[in-house]
């Protein structure tokens, strides 16, 4: 069984990667997952600065998942490459390194920055975090996406994904304005934009009024991105959003997705991607295949 995937210049082990934002800097999950048998880490996203993040509260637990507002609290580029990439390297898994800018040039800087880095596989580009100032206009406006993945392709050598939000009109004008822009493939999808109200005291229960919507909930709506960005472009897709059970990675894989990561169920179940990773072969087997890219896009569409 080949669980192998490629996307564009990247090749993976196999297609069970672990979100940004959910798993930290892979060792607060030490003792709960074989972090060796992982097909890739996105760790937690970096700045080109230091930042604080937003003010508390910054979770609040939903029925269908969780809001966050985080902020991309985190100690700057410089720091995560001096202490942290040592220990990610040494895992001996793909390190797609997660960057957010508050403008083109600090994202072009920050991809020329860690071109030089021993042990990065591929840079995965945050221009879709709803709980920022800016967060997502490069995830909004084609124009502005197109130009900023071109540029970063410009300033570096390593494999890049685009992370795109859901928060659009059409996602398939996005997908293919990212891929255009070179791209080698395309998360999908960042959280959707909510809120939570605490109605007896009239406030907001999160700091920063609204957040980012993950989980089971936005499973939905994420496999109808990865689904309808794949019609649109060929560029390789990582389908993220509510992703806990093997069905769920199987329906993603169906749907046009290479590769997935698993984000939100980190957090109430750690040892999900082991669960995923011991069921895949049985899956694929039932499926009738012997490898993950004979299951990718294989949705059959009835015509009208």
């Amino acid at each position: 069984m080949d669980l192998s995937v490629t996307l564009g210049r990247l090749r993976l082990p196999n297609p069970i990667l672990v979100a940004s934002g959910t798993f930290g800097y892979a060792r607060e999950m030490e003792g709960l997952v074989d972090l060796s048998r992982l097909g890739g880490i996105v760790p937690k996203t970096i700045t080109q600065e230091p930042r604080a993040g937003n003010a508390p509260q910054r979770t609040v637990e939903t029925a269908a998942g969780m809001l966050n507002s985080i902020g991309l609290d985190n100690d700057g580029l410089e720091s995560f490459t001096a202490k942290l990439m040592p220990y990610l390297t040494g895992i001996g898994v793909p390190i797609l390194v997660s960057i957010a800018g508050r403008s083109a040039d600090e994202f072009v800087a920050m991809a020329q920055r860690l071109n030089d880095v021993e042990g990065i596989a591929a840079l995965e580009l945050n221009i879709s975090c709803p709980n920022v100032s800016g967060g997502v206009d490069f995830g909004t406006d084609p124009t502005q996406c197109e130009d900023l993945v071109r540029r970063c392709r410009k300033a570096t050598a390593l494999p890049l994904l685009a992370k795109l939000t859901p928060n659009v009109t059409r996602i398939a004008t996005m997908a293919q304005a990212a891929a255009d822009g070179g791209a080698d493939a395309l998360s999908l999808t960042n959280t959707c934009l909510g809120m939570a109200i605490d109605w007896r005291r009239r406030k907001p229960m999160l700091g920063n009024v609204v957040g980012g919507l993950s989980g089971p909930a936005i499973k939905p709506i994420a496999l109808r991105c990865v689904y309808q960005a794949r019609q649109a472009t060929d560029t390789p897709i990582i389908g993220i959003g509510g992703i806990a059970t093997i069905d769920d990675v199987m329906e993603f894989l169906v749907a046009g997705a290479s590769a997935v990561q698993l984000g939100t169920v980190n957090f109430y179940n750690p040892q999900a991607s082991m669960q995923v990773l011991d069921a895949l072969p049985d899956a694929l087997a039932e499926f009738g295949a012997d490898s993950v890219s004979a299951v990718v896009g294989s949705l059959e569409i009835a015509p009208p």
